[in-house]
């Protein structure tokens, strides 16, 4: 009967499966379907024809976004954690007066590191202090007749991996 006890629990393994199935990337199916897991959020609700696609839990320390409309400025803040935070408002949007105001400011050094029609990404340093340095983004999005400006929330300091982050995850919702 002992003998039976370790064959039984062996079929059953088998039988259930050896575990999660890996793929030629060396990664597990289980895995490849799990970053993929997280629901795009709907803004319909707050009034925006958007789709919002949360950052990974991992890079928020485990933490949902949190959605804010803030009246007084007519913009929705989105957060979650220390590596995002975006604002949405519904505007037209104007990248070349942007990057005008960036060139008139006395106090900060400006670079863009990437410019089209419709996104400005840029950094900001202190030209006396090397250590303050500020990535920022704006994107102006469409969806339909309407246009929003994305951009990163102020007061935050946001790496070049962040930005990108935050860029893709704000999206037009297609028409139903």
């Amino acid at each position: 009967m002992k003998q039976l006890i370790p064959v039984l629990v062996l079929g059953l393994l088998a039988a259930c499966g050896g575990g999660p199935e890996r793929t030629t990337e060396g990664t597990t199916k289980e895995d490849s379907t799990a970053a993929v897991a997280a629901p795009s959020i709907d803004l319909a609700s707050h009034g925006l024809p958007l789709l919002l696609t949360p950052p990974d839990k991992q890079l928020t320390g485990g933490l949902d976004p949190s959605i804010v409309w803030k009246d007084e400025t007519g913009t929705l803040e989105v957060r979650a954690g220390d590596h995002f935070g975006l604002m949405i408002r519904e505007e037209p949007g104007d990248i070349p007066r942007l990057k005008a105001a960036l060139d008139r400011d006395l106090l900060k050094k400006n670079t863009l590191l990437r410019e089209t029609p419709e996104l400005l990404i840029y950094k900001s340093e202190f030209p006396d202090d090397p250590s303050l340095v500020f990535m920022h983004f704006c994107q102006v999005l469409r969806a339909g007749d309407r246009s929003f400006v994305v951009q990163d929330v102020d007061g935050q300091t946001f790496n070049q991996q962040d930005i990108e982050r935050m860029m893709a995850a704000v999206s037009p919702k297609p028409p139903a």
